[in-house]
């Protein structure tokens, strides 16, 4: 029961999260960002988010280390439109899979090249 719970919340942090990084955000550091996933404790007290930046490298340093100055703001503004007992704690972590997505339809191209 707990775990269905946790997807809903999950599913409302994404979209609540998409619009608060998108507008309420006015660090430079922090650039494009988009939210792909929200992984949530089954206790609702720890949410892991994964996020994708378009830039380079750097950028996305900039944007996680942005990301991090702006963490309580930002779960407070949750708090604000999510009613729950008590806010998760967030860590923001780059979501891998498009990279790893990208690389493997480079290397069945290029096989279909052969």
């Amino acid at each position: 029961m707990s775990d269905l719970r946790a997807n809903r919340v999950a599913e409302q942090m994404k979209k609540e999260l998409g619009d608060i990084l998108g507008r309420k955000i006015k660090d430079p550091r922090v650039g494009f960002v988009t939210v792909t996933d929200v992984e949530v404790t089954g206790d609702l007290q720890q949410a892991k988010i994964f996020i994708s930046v378009l830039g380079d490298d750097q950028q996305k340093h900039d944007t996680l280390v942005g990301l991090a100055k702006a963490k309580g703001f930002i779960r407070s503004e949750l708090g604000q439109r999510i009613r729950l007992r008590k806010t998760p704690e967030l860590s923001f972590e780059f979501d891998e899979a498009l990279e790893q997505g990208n690389r493997i339809e480079t290397i069945l191209r290029d096989l279909n090249k052969k």
